[in-house]
């Protein structure tokens, strides 16, 4: 980009909402953000925002479609490329399929070269671009008015009553005392068709309700992400990726004393460390495959970070790779994320399409960014709000990991703890059954 301002802001908050209202006139947007979360060493950028497109790649079919962004993003390896991959493209990957209902309509892949690149620092506002009209930008961006709009109560419906839930995980346990799995990630959707709705204002709400660090508003024409993603998928840094999944879940309490006992009990719970660890296990397979010779190292084992809703058990992975690698191999060689999968992945994923109710979609994917210095840096799409204006879709999916050792009725209390925040967020109950 040929042209790079920096102007100090007084108000960051309120300027971050100016560059979402700001950013909605335009078909393509990719915000990500961090929260300034400390626990999370390997991030480059406390706030970056991708606005506007010069150029896209946009696929309604995964038939070659990492094959068809390795020749996008080596076409144009010199400069900032954001999107996201949507978890149906497994079936590029290996023999599977995706014929479960869609409501959302998301492509399978779409990836662009943004027109303006708007990046956050403390109180510093960069904004790069090749037009030189950058203070007209800026100026249009706090000319924005933020309206204090009311929001409609919202309720949702589930696609799984907690009765066919309850049995559909003990069918998956029954599957895993055959031998067919070991641990298999199950979701389900809640859905609505909202009288109103705003994107940009539910999720600066999610942001308040939910701070994460890898949180993302990500728009494509009247298709909509609000995430409070808190796991990264992988990101790469120079000769070296790393990968940090999440399997281990406890609520948190308002009581210090109670909450740290929580702590406590998910550290030594045997259930949720047995899912850690074969997760674990499953991600260094994967990077072993692309990693140099005996690089593949767990840089941590089981840590404990908490969340305004959550305590989850995150784990680090790591590699070095060869520099003449290319990213999209790297990103293809461990998709999808083995923590929303499970173990063994290809007959876990068989059995997720064969048992939930409704397409994954973006939902369990990943969107992040490639840079022009070869690093590159991908999240997990979960705690995710998901809008299609034009059908007035709205929705989002939970799951958990099921084990030998899960207790149905556990695992969907687990489910709506995590439901919580998106819950919050737009000022929503789900419809009880009847």
């Amino acid at each position: 980009m040929n042209y790079n301002v920096e102007y100090i802001i007084d108000d960051v908050i309120e300027l971050k909402s100016k560059i979402i209202q700001w950013s909605n006139k335009f078909t393509n947007v990719a915000i990500l953000e961090s929260n300034n979360y400390s626990l999370d060493k390997y991030s480059k950028h406390e706030y970056i925002a991708a606005i506007g497109s010069e150029k896209e790649i946009l696929l309604t079919s995964t038939h070659n479609s990492f094959s068809k962004l390795k020749t996008f993003t080596t076409e144009n390896n010199n400069t900032y490329i954001f999107g996201y991959l949507s978890y149906d493209l497994k079936n590029d990957k290996e023999e599977l399929f995706s014929e479960n209902k869609d409501e959302l309509h998301f492509p399978e892949l779409h990836f662009f070269i943004p027109k303006y690149l708007l990046k956050i620092s403390s109180n510093i506002l960069s904004i790069s671009s090749n037009c030189n009209n950058i203070d007209e930008t800026y100026n249009a961006i706090l000319a924005q008015q933020i309206a204090s709009t009311s929001t409609n109560k919202i309720e949702f419906n589930s696609v799984f009553t907690k009765n066919k839930y309850v049995e559909t995980v003990n069918n998956l346990k029954h599957h895993i005392q055959l031998g067919n799995i070991y641990e298999a990630n199950f979701c389900q959707e809640f859905y609505a068709k909202p009288k109103y709705f705003d994107p940009s204002k539910v999720f600066n709400q999610l942001l308040k309700e939910s701070p994460s660090p890898f949180s993302t508003y990500y728009k494509l024409n009247n298709s909509f992400l609000m995430s409070a993603s808190p796991e990264r998928f992988v990101t790469k840094i120079d000769d070296k990726i790393y990968s940090q999944p999440i399997k281990g879940t406890i609520k948190r309490d308002s009581n210090i004393l109670e909450d740290n006992k929580l702590i406590e009990q998910l550290k030594n719970d045997t259930k949720e460390l047995s899912e850690n660890v074969m997760i674990v296990d499953l991600v260094r397979n994967d990077m072993s495959i692309i990693a140099k010779k005996a690089t593949v190292k767990v840089e941590e084992l089981f840590g404990i970070y908490s969340f305004p809703q959550v305590h989850q058990m995150i784990s680090t992975i790591s590699a070095e790779v060869d520099a003449d690698l290319n990213n999209v191999d790297i990103i293809k060689s461990l998709f999808p994320m083995g923590s929303m999968t499970g173990a063994p992945k290809i007959r876990a994923m068989q059995l997720i399409e064969e048992f939930e109710e409704t397409k994954r979609g973006l939902f369990s994917g990943s969107v992040g960014y490639f840079e022009p210095n070869g690093n590159f840096d991908f999240n997990v799409i979960i705690r995710s709000l998901f809008y299609n204006k034009t059908d007035n879709y709205l929705s989002f999916q939970v799951g958990s990991a099921i084990t030998i050792n899960s207790d149905a009725n556990k695992e969907y209390d687990e489910c709506l703890v995590k439901a919580k925040a998106m819950l919050l967020a737009t000022n929503a109950k789900i419809k009880k059954e009847h």
